[in-house]
């Protein structure tokens, strides 16, 4: 048996031993509370309609493949672009969005489709009908695969984002995204809206992340590599 150290050579060991980074706010699984790693995935909350962080356990718990209930269900991770989707200029009023970005999601509680876009106040909904929806899903039948309350259809018409005036048909850049992914872009740009228009670095940020988003849907990554 080894003889006892002295307490000072067990206080230097102590003071040498590596500090432990304290986590920040966010980097544990708000339904368990273990620490998890920057990118991770999300569940929605269908009660209070919030995105909670979650650790992967926990988000496989909320998949569609897992044993959770039916409170809370695990944000997706899929990207579909749709290259040949175009909007006319009188749809895209229909829509009643006075900027050139939008999303669509279904809200399963009140069972309609909800459309938000970003604003210096943060997401902003629209007064979106039932008839202005149907038209775009019958020109486009997949968008039948929408997930409820998970998933968005995001929307971008390049007319609107310049301020030209549209023309009979609007080219728009359409992707099927995760939910989350829609509220953060919303959270930067209102961080970096100026003006009217929200200026040079809130575009530059829209374009930055579309560059992202259309090239997760052109490889089909993903944060967790998994693809649903």
């Amino acid at each position: 048996m080894s003889a006892a150290q002295p307490l000072s050579a067990v206080l230097k060991k102590i003071r040498d031993m590596p500090l432990q980074p304290k986590p920040r706010p966010g980097e544990r699984c708000e339904l368990c509370t273990a620490l998890i790693p920057d990118e991770h995935g999300h569940v929605v909350d269908l009660e209070s309609r919030a995105l909670m962080c979650a650790c992967r356990p926990c988000y496989l718990v909320f998949a569609p493949q897992g044993a959770g209930g039916a409170r809370f269900r695990a944000v997706p991770d899929r990207y579909v672009s749709f290259p040949d989707f175009s909007l006319s200029a009188t749809q895209w009023d229909a829509l009643q969005i006075p900027v050139g970005v939008a999303f669509f999601f279904m809200n399963s509680a009140l069972d309609h489709v909800a459309a938000f876009y970003p604003s210096p106040a943060g997401a902003t909904e629209s007064l979106l009908s039932l008839d202005s929806w149907s038209e775009i899903v019958a020109a486009n039948p997949d968008l039948g695969t929408l997930q409820p309350d998970v998933e968005a259809f995001l929307v971008r018409s390049a007319d609107r984002q310049s301020g030209k005036a549209p023309s009979d048909t609007t080219q728009a850049e359409c992707y099927l995204v995760p939910i989350d992914v829609c509220y953060e872009l919303v959270g930067q740009l209102r961080k970096l809206w100026k003006g009217f228009d929200g200026g040079t670095e809130a575009h530059a940020a829209l374009d930055a992340f579309f560059d992202r988003v259309r090239d997760r849907a052109s490889t089909g990554a993903s944060r967790e590599g998994v693809t649903w």
